[in-house]
């Protein structure tokens, strides 16, 4: 009997030995696996997540947006080659199919499909052994294999240049083991403006990861590039720029119980920016002020 009690301790004890150790696997050792820099979460005393909205079309922005090298370009271009694979939304949860893509980047009302007649002479079948899928039909998660739905961009679809709108998702986290706050940007969404879709409303064309732009995209990319007008020779790659806050964004949501957004809390126009911009600042406070009580 006292054998047995032993035995079942034992087996009790394993089995929590391996809960925990699963526990650990999937929280990634207590690391945030979609951050570039991930700050483990018992360093973390503070944590906000927050939502900014970037206009390229702002002087302080443009250098994102030179001509032949938009960052909307540089993306688009490396979904089309197979290098990056984008989300649904910028929890960074669902992956979006090639095709859900190709529709979101097609202009309403131009779809052009094959006919009956070019269907059966064989128009638009694939032959590069990857079957109906443009990204070699790799697990969720994958690039896909080099040059998957490389296409050229056909004539009904939005330009690069059109999606004029970035929605960033941030968390602002403060390291006590540092002593400083750093900002780990999540996610990037490329938005079309309402006055480009004939609709009349914004249009999300995908979410992608960040840590995934840097790392397959943006780094050792020529294309890549911030431009310096003022010293071409200083042109800087994309990811010092955002590491550098080289952009002008403003806050249109943070964290909150209700999901709102500031427009929503405070009211929108004008008034909704100055909250925004007085919500910036109090965060700006609050880090300076930190360590005086």
């Amino acid at each position: 009997m006292k054998l047995q009690k032993i035995l079942s301790g034992v087996a009790l004890l394993s089995c929590m030995v391996l809960n925990a150790t699963f526990a650990q696997e999937r929280d990634e050792f207590g690391l945030n696996p979609n951050s570039l820099r991930p700050i483990h979460k018992d360093d973390q005393l503070f944590k906000k997540t927050m939502w900014f909205r970037m206009d390229l079309k702002e002087k302080q922005n443009k250098p994102f947006f030179a001509k032949n090298m938009e960052i909307t370009k540089v993306i688009i271009d490396a979904v089309k080659a197979g290098i990056l694979r984008p989300y649904m939304n910028d929890s960074l949860a669902t992956r979006m199919s090639f095709e859900q893509f190709t529709q979101n980047l097609t202009i309403p009302g131009q779809e052009t499909g094959l006919t009956e007649e070019e269907k059966a002479m064989g128009f638009g079948e694939s032959d590069d052994g990857w079957g109906d899928d443009p990204w070699g039909g790799g697990e969720k998660g994958e690039g896909g294999g080099e040059g998957g739905g490389a296409a050229a961009a056909a004539t009904n679809e939005y330009f690069a240049k059109d999606f004029t709108l970035l929605e960033m998702r941030e968390d602002m986290i403060f390291d006590k083991k540092r002593s400083r706050m750093y900002h780990d940007i999540q996610a990037i969404t490329i938005i079309l403006p309402a006055d480009k879709n004939p609709t009349g409303v914004e249009k999300v064309l995908a979410a992608f990861s960040y840590k995934e732009l840097v790392e397959n995209v943006f780094r050792d990319n020529d294309m890549a590039v911030w431009y310096n007008n003022q010293n071409p020779k200083e042109h800087r790659n994309l990811e010092e720029a955002f590491e550098l806050r080289l952009f002008a964004a403003h806050i249109v949501k943070f964290a909150n119980s209700e999901d709102n957004m500031i427009e929503d809390i405070y009211g929108s126009g004008k008034t909704a920016l100055v909250e925004s911009m007085r919500y910036e600042h109090g965060l700006v406070e609050f880090e300076s002020d930190f360590w005086e009580n």
